[in-house]
């Protein structure tokens, strides 16, 4: 596998581990006590990190990363192991 294929992959995760772990350690203005400014959502971070954030969502592309490359190279899982509708007799 060439290291630009790599190379978007890893991205691929990246951002998709960065969309699922956005919701998790963040906090509103109600469950850390703090007053609301006006006009804000109830639903507006008080502690958003997104050094943490990108820090997180680093490592976790990396091991997804690495799992997939290993996947491509032994093999475990192929697309018949997941091919969930078997063509009918005959065909």
């Amino acid at each position: 596998m060439q290291i630009t294929s790599i190379a978007a992959i890893y991205f691929l995760f990246w951002v998709m581990s960065a969309f699922v772990m956005l919701p998790f350690g963040v906090r509103t203005a109600d469950e850390a006590g703090q007053a609301k400014v006006p006009g804000q959502a109830e639903s507006a971070p008080v502690n958003f990190r997104p050094a943490r954030l990108a820090l997180r969502a680093t490592v976790i592309a990396a091991v997804l990363t690495a799992l997939f490359l290993a996947n491509y190279n032994y093999g475990w899982i192929t697309a018949a192991d997941i091919d969930f509708l078997p063509k009918p007799p005959g065909s």
